[in-house]
């Protein structure tokens, strides 16, 4: 995203997207940390809307690419110490994301690809579409994003000062 809040702006992608916004559901996940520095609504809207931005730019699905995006993480545990028995979180998580999503709205077959293969690469699913392909490249992408973007800020503040001082 361009901007924190650039997505808000975009008439279309609301439109898309307001319902599932607007549900209670999906606002419960401000309450989960995700990448240190995020929640996981925060992290879920980049995702949806930078997979949207793109999917709409290569003339793809974008509508099942946004949605499907915002619930690719509807789940309410903190992913760090939850463990199971099953399997590990990259593969249990997308699962309990598909059926929580069932819950609150219908689901295509698109969405229900883009939701449960967005761990690929960390998992076999291997995607159907392109655009659980996208979803999962831009998953990813945001992840590293919102991890390293303090430290990134912290490293240009230090560089600033230092050339700062050099000058005087």
């Amino acid at each position: 995203m361009k901007t924190k809040n650039e997505w808000r702006q975009d008439r279309e992608y609301m439109a898309i997207v307001g319902d599932l916004l607007a549900q209670p559901a999906v606002q419960k996940l401000a309450d989960y940390t995700q990448h240190h520095h995020s929640n996981r609504l925060q992290h879920s809207i980049a995702v949806s809307y930078d997979s949207y931005r793109i999917a709409k730019r290569l003339h793809l699905d974008y509508r099942s690419t946004a949605r499907a995006g915002l619930l690719h993480d509807l789940f309410y545990y903190d992913w760090r110490t939850t463990k199971f028995d099953l399997g590990t979180h990259a593969f249990i998580h997308p699962r309990v994301a598909l059926r929580n999503a069932e819950k609150i709205t219908p689901l295509n077959k698109k969405e229900k690809d883009i939701i449960l293969k967005h761990m690929f690469g960390a998992t076999m699913a291997t995607p159907r579409y392109p655009e659980s392909l996208i979803v999962s490249l831009v998953d990813d992408f945001e992840a590293e994003h919102e991890f390293f973007s303090p430290l990134r800020a912290k490293l240009r503040r230090k560089i600033k000062k230092r050339r700062m001082r050099t000058i005087w």
